[in-house]
């Protein structure tokens, strides 16, 4: 959970520090004022000549300057809280979201989440920049004013002690409206956020399905939704600003006014120590408000923390990652043993999925659009985390294993793999566990079966690619996935088959690239091509998030009535 309190107090160091440059800001305070009104007294009433108070103005300009070096030094202390928190926060937040990648990508819009990890963030930096160093500030300096009146003129400071109340009441009042109305302007934000980057990314559909205009007064809506929630906030940061004004003027007022009836009318109290008070009264104000509008802001960082709580306690269903090393050259046994998963509470589930596979086996995980395929292979690959059951890598559990390790055995390809801006070579580059060498990207570009596209490119490896693989078919994008492969050497293939969009030659050569990589580890992958599934070792036949059935093809045509259907529509289709 994001309590900001929390966070604060675990900075010690930096809380100490701030406590006593507030204790210094009030002695110059003091000082100050002291100086200040020596320097009037002796000139309009003792009539003294300017050498004779130019100790006083020296005492005056030191104290200034003092004042001045521990407000900076107190902001800079601020700003340095403000930062190690939200570093920790964005960390936290990546960590989450890169720690089940798959499960993050499916939970909201990607816009929100970027929403959260900046301007949510962002908004965290008010709390400990102004917020906590001015609460600080307004609980030692007015005290320190306070004693000091006291000392001088008991009155004035039970005047002080009677009207000062009202700013922290008034600000407790108006601090729960703040915060409501920061949580919803941060809600406007992220669903503006959201809807505009999914707009950006389906353009090209929208304009083709004649939507553009109807996306356009969306977003317009959005956009005006999140100036309202702004201006809501506005409102009341100008409603309590304007009320801390009155209750300081007022309160200064009042005590101004106990001064002159008795420096003008009684004549009981002398001159320097009237206006010595009346110098200090409005420091002891000016600390409260400010205080006030921090507080104001101070609650807005706390409606922004609610929002990054909201995202952080999204519960993770199983720990994915321990601290064992695993150090293996050969395909190791891969016992997947009663592992289930679930997309929430109303969304798709694995149940009770039990496998074995043995080293170098190929194996073929088949089913219906919807059974659960590629989710199983994102739970093998260990993207995803299971809920029930385990899994056990060489007789040793996957959550004790460190993650580079097992990554490291591993290469995933997707039916749309992900092209990073770059060169060709960088691309490919990336599937390597160490730095490579041109001749060994080039050596696994060959046997992808993709180096005479590459050289067919004006600056062949050298060739820049647009975000995303813009401007490569999809089997120029699988080939270029294998390649990686190629150049890693993996012990564990994942691979998630394309149904269409590949030619027959293409095709040909992505098999013939899998066979070869085969031969060094085992390969699992999920089957949409009957010669793909008939070629298996092993099948495991999916329906429903159930593991209906497995076995060789052969076997599985003669028990399982519901494979035997599925394999004589696809040869039907075919």
């Amino acid at each position: 959970m994001v309590q900001l309190k929390d966070m604060a107090i675990k900075q010690k160091s930096r809380i100490i520090c701030l406590c006593i440059f507030a204790f210094l800001s009030g002695l110059a305070i003091i000082g100050q004022a002291y100086f200040l009104v020596t320097i009037v007294d002796h000139i309009f009433l003792q009539k003294q000549s300017f050498h004779e108070i130019v100790p006083a103005m020296i005492g005056l300009l030191v104290v200034l300057i003092a004042r001045s070096v521990f407000n900076y030094l107190s902001g800079q202390i601020g700003v340095k809280m403000a930062s190690k928190v939200k570093r920790d926060l964005r960390k936290s937040l990546l960590n989450k979201y890169t720690a089940n990648p798959v499960q993050a990508s499916l939970k909201g819009q990607s816009g929100k989440k970027v929403s959260v990890i900046l301007d949510a963030v962002d908004e965290i930096d008010s709390y400990f920049s102004s917020y906590i160093p001015q609460l600080i500030q307004a609980s030692v300096v007015p005290l320190v004013i306070l004693v000091t009146v006291f000392t001088q003129h008991i009155y004035s400071g039970l005047i002080i002690i009677v009207t000062a109340p009202f700013i922290p009441i008034f600000m407790i009042i108006i601090g729960g409206k703040t915060k409501q109305k920061s949580e919803k302007q941060l809600d406007k934000m992220a669903a503006f956020s959201g809807r505009f980057l999914d707009t950006l990314q389906g353009l090209t559909t929208l304009k083709l399905f004649g939507r553009a205009n109807l996306q356009k007064e969306i977003i317009q809506k959005s956009s005006l939704d999140f100036r309202d929630a702004t201006m809501e906030v506005l409102k009341i940061a100008f409603v309590s600003t304007l009320m801390l004004e009155l209750i300081s003027m007022l309160s200064i007022g009042l005590i101004a006014l106990e001064l002159s009836l008795r420096l003008i009318v009684f004549e009981n109290i002398p001159f320097f120590t009237a206006f010595f008070i009346l110098v200090l009264v409005p420091e002891f104000y000016i600390s409260l408000k400010d205080l006030g509008s921090a507080f104001h802001t101070g609650r807005g960082s706390m409606g922004a923390a609610q929002k990054i709580q909201d995202e952080l306690k999204i519960e993770s269903e199983h720990v994915l990652w321990g601290g064992y090393s695993l150090s293996i050259e050969t395909p190791p046994l891969i016992d997947v043993r009663d592992v289930s998963f679930s997309y929430g509470e109303d969304g798709f589930q694995l149940k009770n999925i039990h496998m074995q596979i043995k080293p170098y086996e190929q194996i073929a995980i088949v089913g219906k659009s919807g059974a659960g395929k590629t989710t199983l292979l994102h739970i093998i690959a260990g993207l995803i985390p299971f809920s029930e059951g385990d899994i056990y890598i060489n007789d040793r559990q996957r959550s004790k294993i460190k993650e580079k390790d097992w990554f490291d055995q591993l290469s995933y390809i997707s039916q749309d793999p992900y092209l990073f801006s770059g060169t060709v070579a960088e691309n490919i580059a990336i599937g390597a566990n160490m730095d490579v060498s041109r001749t060994e990207i080039m050596k696994a570009a060959q046997k992808a079966g993709i180096d005479a596209f590459i050289d067919s490119l004006e600056s062949g490896y050298d060739t820049l690619i647009g975000e995303g693989g813009r401007g490569l078919s999809g089997g120029e994008k699988q080939r270029l996935a294998i390649a990686r492969a190629f150049l890693k050497k993996p012990t564990v293939i994942l691979f998630d088959e394309p149904t269409t969009g590949l030619d027959l030659h293409t095709e040909h050569i992505l098999q013939s690239s899998l066979k070869e990589l085969s031969k060094v580890a085992t390969v699992i992958t999920v089957a949409h091509r009957l010669h793909t599934i008939t070629a298996a070792d092993k099948i495991y036949f999916l329906d429903d998030g159930y593991l209906h059935a497995e076995g060789t093809h052969d076997e599985l045509m003669a028990s399982s009535a519901s494979y035997k259907k599925m394999i004589t529509i696809q040869q039907g289709g075919g």
